[in-house]
């Protein structure tokens, strides 16, 4: 079974927090509570606050009971993909599932915007890692950047990350996504920052857009200002790297078809390195390849001011 032919998981994916990260994808896509500014997948279709069964948990175990089978081991399942995956009404019982079923690590990627619902908080308790997004520090600049649901206000999402953080038995790792002339500016980080003291994740996890995002002016903070602004935070504080990068030195006789490529760069926009990171390519095969896609008009290109970006052609 190749990795075109599975529905729910994909990858493992380059992760830049999580190494090589197999993916679950329990919403259709772009089925979120937001519609953030700095999407990399683009606007949101669906904003719902709707929890259903999206996608039948059966064949989710099925995909991984397979995947897993195949001898390769990830360092994280992780339950995120094309939309907001709490909005899954069984994900509670998903992880305990997968959590039966191996001791690799589950995380849950989440924007956090429904842990004020206590049924939710339950539901990832179970989980080994959930790492939940705080990109603004006021409502007025939560309406501006993560553009939620009208039934979701700052307070509730913020006040919903500090009950979870304190009854959470596993790793809290908070990400805060800035944006330059947006949020990354100090006075707006600031006010982030003391609100992420009062959570008290384990760790802040400071990112900034790096792949195309839903709306242009969404654009990169520098490095030398996000290392000013991360003195602004108390306690553990990473700067993400933005660079996907994978030792090229390293060959590997698996043949992965172009199919992989293209079912990779369905769920998420991908540099080079990062095709190759996540599906065990060498570059020059992976450049072939994605030069075949691109000829057949099946993936274009994005150029950003410092990576080039693979990306499904929409029709």
């Amino acid at each position: 079974m190749s990795s075109s032919d599975f529905k729910y998981l994909y990858g493992p994916v380059p992760s830049r927090r999580l190494g090589r990260s197999l993916g679950i994808d329990l919403v259709p896509f772009k089925t979120c509570t937001y519609d953030c500014i700095y999407c990399q997948l683009g606007r949101t279709t669906n904003k719902t606050l709707e929890r259903l069964s999206y996608v039948p948990v059966k064949e989710i175990l099925n995909e991984l009971k397979m995947k897993l089978a195949t001898g390769e081991r990830p360092d994280y399942i992780s339950i995120a993909g094309s939309g907001e995956p709490t909005l899954h009404s069984y994900i509670g019982e998903l992880i305990g599932m997968i959590k039966n079923m191996t001791n690799i690590p589950v995380a849950v990627l989440t924007n956090g915007s429904l842990l004020y619902l206590p049924e939710v908080r339950t539901a990832l308790m179970q989980a080994d890692l959930v790492v939940p997004s705080l990109d603004a520090g006021d409502e007025r600049m939560f309406q501006y950047v993560n553009r939620p649901h009208p039934d979701i206000s700052f307070d509730n999402m913020v006040n919903g990350l500090v009950e979870f953080t304190r009854d959470f038995p596993g790793q809290v790792w908070l990400e805060v996504l800035l944006i330059s002339g947006v949020t990354g500016m100090a006075a707006d980080v600031a006010k982030i920052a003391a609100w992420a003291k009062i959570i008290g994740a384990s760790k802040v996890q400071l990112n900034t857009v790096c792949r195309p995002a839903a709306e242009e002016f969404a654009c990169a903070v520098e490095k030398n200002q996000m290392k000013n602004l991360a003195r602004l935070f108390t306690g553990t504080v990473d700067i993400i790297n933005d660079d996907e990068s994978v030792d090229f030195s390293v060959t590997t006789a698996k043949d992965t078809a172009g199919e992989e490529i293209f079912s990779l760069l369905a769920r998420r926009p991908c540099t080079l390195a990062g095709i190759c990171s996540g599906l065990g390519l060498h570059p020059h095969d992976a450049a072939k390849k994605l030069k075949r896609l691109v000829d057949e008009k099946r993936i274009t290109t994005l150029r950003t001011s410092r990576e080039v970006f693979y990306r499904i052609l929409e029709k």
